[in-house]
């Protein structure tokens, strides 16, 4: 008997310890945002109507203001021929720009620093962006560094995927992800349309931010991340080509969007959401959506309150400005530019404690990532976003492109050329005072 009891009483004691461990390896896995800082460029870098008139016709619609960002070299007129220096220099200006912010605000040293994620889709030298960081602030020798490309507007919630995992087994660990682009040798120089859309869409930007998993930092974190689910369509045929680097029948490199991309995209951000919802939306909800769509005999017609689980929304600029401030005032800044739309909801105080954000992303491949947030204190710092944020949203969002260019869609201008618009747009080498007019008196 006492044999028994000592056998039971050890089982005890051995299942309470297996369960501490539990708790405290559950404890190191959190992953915990600390800061972020997204990049501004200098005024000078500033792509308004007047500097994009090599776009007019493909950019009238596409929704952007006139204080985007755009590569050196293309402002300066050569980007048919950008060099390994317009590069470097461009991600330098990006990435050290923000961390130097980063580890400021956040007030953390960069000799602490033990994961180091870098995601730029589009360019890869060697050595590479993260030993490119690693030598300007002096990390550590045992830092666990990592290059991630391809991916494009979906990269950055794939790196912070890699370190919520890296958490599992690092312990006490403070890790930084840089998200952008680089547009320096990308810009598209050729006349096919389709390709021509991602110069009219993509501007310079990027994002810092540091994660990390010690509890004790967890008081000064801005958001806990709650979950992250993954869908990737590359098996497919039509997924896998309808978001690709090509090159044109001349040979000119660009990025080429397919048009079945909004397809794949509605079926990628599906297949995510039936994932994803189960793991954030309560299960009176889910009980609800199932017990109603029972009774209508059709799974789906009942709908789910996406708002009993999220609080905020922040999807990718890549839609109508209506719907992203982000887009209209920084153009898409590819795998950074979900931050510029956290930043926007931050710098006009909407985001507060307990609540949720759900980040939607896509990217090539095809994928959808999604995420949710949990915002851990009340976010109200004005961010990137200081300088302009009174005056967002504004009183109207008529695109300046399509204020003083919607002539260029008139379909009885449509036989014009491209070179004969930018003549027209020029008398004597000056730009015309009245471009829609002079144009419409030379070829009505």
């Amino acid at each position: 008997m006492e044999l028994l009891l000592a056998t039971c009483l050890l089982l005890l004691v051995c299942a309470f310890i297996y369960l501490c461990e539990l708790v405290l390896q559950w404890r190191h896995q959190q992953c915990y945002l600390l800061a972020y800082e997204c990049y501004k460029a200098t005024d000078d870098r500033k792509l308004d109507t007047e500097s994009c008139r090599f776009l007019l016709k493909t950019i009238v619609n596409s929704g952007l203001g006139e204080e985007t960002y755009g590569p050196r070299n293309v402002i300066a007129g050569r980007e048919d021929c950008p060099s390994l220096k317009d590069s470097l220099w461009e991600m330098d200006d990006i990435m050290f720009g923000t961390l130097d912010k980063l580890f400021d605000k956040a007030g953390i040293s960069t000799s602490n620093i033990d994961i180091l994620v870098v995601n730029v889709s589009l360019f890869s030298p060697a050595p590479s962006l993260t030993a490119r960081i690693i030598n300007r602030y002096k990390m550590k020798t045992v830092i666990k560094a990592f290059n991630l490309t391809g991916m494009r507007c979906s990269g950055s919630l794939v790196a912070i995927d890699l370190v919520q995992n890296l958490f599992k087994t690092y312990k006490n660990v403070n890790a930084v992800v840089v998200s952008t682009e680089l547009l320096a040798p990308n810009w598209y120089r050729g006349k096919v349309q389709p390709m021509m859309f991602a110069n009219c869409l993509y501007r310079s930007g990027g994002c810092s931010m540091i994660l990390t998993n010690k509890k004790h930092l967890e008081h000064r974190s801005l958001l806990k991340l709650q979950c992250i689910v993954r869908t990737h369509l590359g098996s497919m045929d039509e997924g896998y080509g309808c978001s690709t680097q090509a090159e044109d029948n001349n040979g000119i490199r660009g990025f080429n969007l397919g048009k079945s991309i909004a397809k794949v995209a509605a079926k990628a951000l599906t297949m995510n959401l039936r994932i994803l919802l189960q793991k954030v939306l309560p299960l009176t909800e889910l009980l609800r959506y199932v017990i109603v769509s029972r009774r209508q005999n059709k799974v789906g017609n009942a709908g789910l309150n996406l708002k009993a689980g999220l609080d905020h929304f922040c999807i990718p600029p890549l839609l109508k400005p209506q719907l992203s401030m982000g887009l209209h005032r920084f153009g898409n800044t590819s795998s950074g530019g979900l931050w510029y739309v956290l930043g926007y909801m931050e710098a006009k105080k909407r985001l507060k404690k307990g609540e949720k954000i759900l980040m939607v992303s896509f990217g090539a491949g095809y994928e959808c990532n999604n995420c949710v947030w949990e915002i851990w204190r009340d976010m109200e710092n004005p961010n990137v976003w200081k300088d302009c944020i009174e005056s967002y949203p504004p009183e109207t969002l008529v695109n300046p492109f399509m204020e003083k260019y919607s002539w260029i869609n008139d379909e009885h201008l449509s036989f014009v050329r491209f070179e004969e618009v930018v003549n027209a747009i020029c008398v004597d080498g000056q730009p015309s005072k009245n471009l829609g007019q002079r144009f419409r008196e030379r070829y009505s």
